[in-house]
């Protein structure tokens, strides 16, 4: 699903541009993932697990998410750095149609702008205008304040918990939380 350019302003005075992925956004979003890996405990990745990811498979992914008319990447460019991205997938079964499941990172750099809030208004654009879906759900990691925070303003509500779902380095499980938003 292409989204169209969305441009906005950043608390501090910058310019944002929400848009789909480009084919020459591969190398920008290979840093971004990486950088994004290596400052919080709540992606699901590590920084050396970001090798596996190379340009041709990102272009690869953003073709294919453009093209799907169930799934929707949309990128964050700031100063033409890709320094943020959300999804949504929407369910196809017939049971399960009513469903859209939404993530969203950003680099640390960035927060505070404005961005996440922004992308989450896009989110829903997204589900409302589907016409079919009900809710809208996404996870959060165990300690994560910040994200629980945003989603909470964006009418996201606790719905159940995955107990010792990630398993740190050091030994540490956190729990994931589930949230939904009805639509």
């Amino acid at each position: 699903m292409v989204i169209e350019d969305i441009w906005f302003d950043l608390k501090d005075g910058r310019k944002a541009l929400l848009r789909s992925p480009l084919e020459g956004d591969a190398e920008g979003t290979l840093e971004y993932l990486r950088i994004s890996a290596s400052e919080t405990e709540f992606i699901l990745r590590y920084p050396e697990e970001c090798e596996k990811y190379t340009l041709e498979g990102e272009k690869k992914l953003f073709q294919q998410k453009n093209e799907s008319p169930n799934e929707a990447m949309i990128m964050c460019i700031v100063d033409g750095r890709v320094v943020g991205n959300c999804e949504i997938k929407f369910a196809t079964n017939m049971k399960t149609k009513h469903r859209a499941n939404v993530a969203i990172a950003l680099i640390s750099e960035f927060w505070n702008q404005g961005i996440g809030t922004r992308m989450f208004q896009e989110l829903i654009r997204l589900a409302e205008a589907r016409g079919d879906v009900l809710q809208m759900e996404l996870e959060f990691v165990e300690g994560n304040s910040r994200a629980r925070a945003l989603y909470e303003k964006m009418g996201f509500r606790i719905t159940g918990v995955r107990p010792d779902a990630l398993r740190l380095k050091d030994g540490t499980l956190l729990n994931k939380y589930l949230m939904v938003r009805k639509v």
